[in-house]
């Protein structure tokens, strides 16, 4: 019998202030973060934690991955694209810095 195939995986889209951002990584380091981040968000789009705020546009959620020190904001559309609206290295207990 073969395999059963897993879940499938949410399609990952970038807003263009986080294309942005993304375009400024430079560092391996960085980029392996944002990357195990992003599979993160793709498999379970609903991981992140909601951002309270207006109800008439889609939620904003954040998920923060601590191991790698990376807090993506994120929201995901009807038809379950996540998109990212934001990225950030969190560089101490309660700062966070734009990548």
């Amino acid at each position: 019998m073969a395999p059963q195939p897993g879940p499938r995986r949410a399609r990952i889209a970038f807003s263009d202030s986080a294309a942005k951002q993304l375009e400024n990584i430079t560092s391996e380091t960085e980029i392996h973060a944002l990357d195990r981040a992003l599979v993160v968000v793709s498999v379970d789009p609903d991981v992140g934690e909601p951002i309270p705020g207006d109800t008439a546009g889609p939620q904003l959620r954040q998920y923060t991955d601590h191991v790698e020190q990376v807090r993506i904001l994120y929201f995901v559309t009807a038809l379950r694209t996540v998109v990212i609206s934001g990225l950030c290295r969190v560089v101490a207990a309660q700062g966070v810095a734009a990548v």
